[in-house]
């Protein structure tokens, strides 16, 4: 599987895990203070190849996201569930710790952030609420979950509801989610 766009990750560790799954170019940020220089580069990427935005599932990869995500519109997002980036003796968490076929899977599931474009919320808090996905004592690992499912990565329940909104996720799609996700509790 080889990505035509360039990959943006933490750390050197996270290009060896991109490349050992993928056929891919990468650029490191080095942790969540982004450079000036390293901004620039990842808006040329942008304008040559497009640029899939792929940090690790925790503050400081949302960090570095939300920072490339204000000043390069239009960037892809690839995500992770942080059960699928703990390292194996559990200390440490990071994309370089996920399986290739979890990494080829997010990869496989970008979303696109239209800038500038206004979206209408179709799912509303009231629907969050109905869906125990706010509001309700298992509402964090409910979230995690559908999180998972829709490839949108763990958020606390403002971020779901603008993450839903800004990756224009339907009601259908989010309906199909919430059933998969209760199936699943009933099943465990």
């Amino acid at each position: 599987m080889n990505i035509k766009e360039i990959i943006v990750v933490e750390g050197k560790d996270d290009t060896t895990a991109i490349k050992r799954a993928v056929g891919a170019d990468t650029i490191e940020t080095n942790g969540s203070a982004i450079s000036e220089e390293t901004l620039r580069r990842i808006e040329h990427a942008q304008k040559k190849r497009g640029v899939i935005v792929f940090t690790d599932p925790d503050y400081p990869g949302r960090r570095i996201r939300a920072i490339i995500e204000e000043r390069i519109p239009g960037v892809k997002h690839a995500f992770l569930a942080k059960e699928k980036t703990i390292a194996k003796n559990g200390r440490g968490l990071g994309i370089e710790h996920a399986s290739d076929e979890d990494i080829r899977h997010a990869l496989l599931h970008v979303y696109t952030i239209n800038a500038g474009e206004h979206f209408e919320e179709q799912i509303t808090l009231e629907d969050l609420m109905l869906a125990r996905l706010i509001g309700h004592p298992q509402s964090k690992e409910r979230r995690n979950k559908l999180g998972e499912i829709l490839n949108i990565g763990m958020t606390n329940g403002k971020q779901l509801h603008k993450r839903l909104i800004m990756f224009q996720i339907t009601v259908e799609q989010f309906g199909a989610a919430v059933a998969q996700l209760n199936q699943e509790e009933q099943d465990a």
